[in-house]
């Protein structure tokens, strides 16, 4: 996620007693055999029978590995035996006297998850915590906010395939040493190093396919990532299939934010609750900013040319800032407001990693990963205080880098056998209609944007009907996901679950 923040059954019917209660078993009998029908279509090749202690039994054969053997019947809070995992930390290169090291999570694959994959996952930031992703998004065990205690994930991707969580870049999370890095480039070094020594660590996972998976900067790091490995084909021991990047920053903020901001005001209107003469002088503010009818003069399928800025620069012009006038309107008017997903009211649910919505609040301390019996349970520094988001900055002068889609996301989609990229429509911190903007501005496989509108696909969810939309074409595949907002793993799991199978070739189809 981007730093948070920047900115400042009620069953009526009292006559039916018996006849309720059978329908009532007869719709969980109904719902169960629909639940088995739709595990029977996503079980993954190369699903075996259960093993104990509810994943796959596996060992490593360096000795080394045992010192980040994770027990996991012992993880605090937690009441039931995840199974063995292992984490701490590792260097980033294998240079004599290396200091900086990257903190890690490994969990292996479920009894139905194939044991020829890896999935790397990572939160954005710059500087938020990939354990949030664990907790709260695709992890084995769940503690989401508002829960009074983790537990099991059903829509866990370790039902797919071995997990890494990797704390990074360097001064995130539990990660060792001084920031450093100048560009995506360094990241992406540094990210790599680290691997390396992972593999060595844990060399039975050597020569797996991996996929490359991440949320909101995450976006920008995924491709730059991605792209190292593909340039630098001998640097790991890993093939690499594809990449997932969901409500990614993947241009600048005044594509992303400012030009689609009013007009998702006008379409969740009942939800921001402005009055008119305030809707009015933002219709006024957007027009005067070459916000208003972007979508429709410059949007085409497929596109007529490369698509202009608003204003002067990559920036928004002086009095152009609409995200933020809005984003203050809407805290008067809903001081619990939420930009990661916009449907959020009063009270504001608690959170054991202290993030509840728009920003900060300590509503427990210490959290979750800050606490001692977590941090020896899990081989993390004792002396580190943990935060999901770090005041540190880990690009000490800035983040060199251009945005991915106008340098390395068209060759990672071209080398990559599927990409996707997946956006929750009730996010506003970063906005889908600002991230199908740069899509149409973005070429890949010799074509510029998508040739055929995104609205004529429906996004079908297993059991659910349908979701979104989805579009392919030319080896990338834009999800969009109605009612999730910025976290789509968390706020929209099974659709999040449905989408990695897809990535993975467990589907054919979306």
């Amino acid at each position: 996620m981007l730093p948070k923040l920047f900115l400042a059954v009620f069953t009526a019917g009292a006559l039916c007693v018996a006849p309720c209660i059978d329908a009532r078993k007869m719709t969980k009998h109904l719902m169960k055999a629909k639940q088995l029908e739709a595990a029977k279509l996503w079980q993954p090749k190369g699903a075996f029978e259960e093993a104990s202690g509810g994943v796959k039994n596996i060992t490593f054969s360096n000795p080394k590995a045992s010192e980040f053997w994770v027990d996991g019947s012992a993880i605090p809070e937690v009441g039931f035996d995840i199974g063995s995992s292992w984490s701490g930390l590792l260097p980033i290169s294998n240079k004599t006297g290396e200091t900086r090291k990257l903190f890690f999570w490994f969990f292996p694959p479920g009894p139905h998850g194939s044991m020829d994959d890896l999935i790397f996952w990572t939160n954005g930031g710059p500087g938020c915590s990939s354990l949030e992703g664990l907790l709260q998004e695709n992890g084995p065990f769940s503690w989401k906010t508002g829960t009074a205690k983790p537990i099991v994930n059903e829509y866990s991707w370790t039902n797919l395939s071995s997990m890494l969580y990797v704390e990074q870049p360097i001064g995130t999370g539990f990660s060792q040493g001084t920031p450093d890095v100048k560009d995506e480039n360094g990241v992406a070094a540094e990210l790599v190093g680290f691997m390396q020594q992972f593999l060595e660590v844990f060399s039975e996972l050597k020569g797996k396919k991996l996929y490359l998976t991440g949320e909101s900067y995450a976006g920008t790091y995924v491709p730059y990532i991605a792209n190292y490995i593909y340039e630098n084909p001998t640097a790991l021991n890993l093939n690499l299939q594809g990449i997932w990047i969901s409500d990614p920053s993947i241009s600048w903020d005044v594509v992303q934010e400012q030009i689609p901001a009013v007009d998702f005001v006008h379409k969740y209107e009942h939800v921001f609750a402005f009055n008119q003469s305030f809707m009015a002088e933002l219709d006024n503010k957007a027009a005067s900013c070459n916000y208003t009818g972007y979508v429709d003069k410059y949007v085409t399928y497929p596109p007529k040319g490369l698509l202009p800025l608003p204003g002067k620069s990559t920036e928004a012009d002086k009095g152009c800032d609409l995200w933020d006038e809005i984003f203050n309107a809407a805290l008067i008017v809903n001081p619990a407001f939420n930009i990661y997903r916009i449907f959020d009211t009063y009270p504001i649910l608690w959170d054991v990693l202290g993030f509840p919505g728009s920003s900060a609040q300590t509503q427990l301390s210490p959290l979750y990963f800050d606490r001692t019996d977590v941090k020896k349970a899990i081989h993390a520094p004792i002396d580190v205080n943990w935060t999901e988001c770090t005041n540190v900055d880990v690009f000490p002068d800035g983040d060199a880098s251009l945005p991915p889609a106008f340098t390395v996301l068209p060759n990672v989609i071209e080398k990559s056998n599927r990409s996707v990229i997946v956006h929750g429509l009730a996010d506003f911190i970063l906005i889908a209609e600002g991230t199908r903007i740069v899509l149409q501005n973005m070429t890949w496989n010799g074509k510029q944007g998508f040739q055929t509108p995104i609205q004529n696909d429906s996004f079908i969810v297993d059991g659910v009907g349908a979701l979104g939309t989805v579009h392919t074409e030319r080896s990338l595949t834009y999800f969009e996901v109605e009612l999730s907002g910025h976290m789509v793993p968390e706020y929209s799991p099974l659709a999040s679950l449905q989408i990695m199978k897809y990535l993975m070739g467990f589907r054919a189809t979306p």
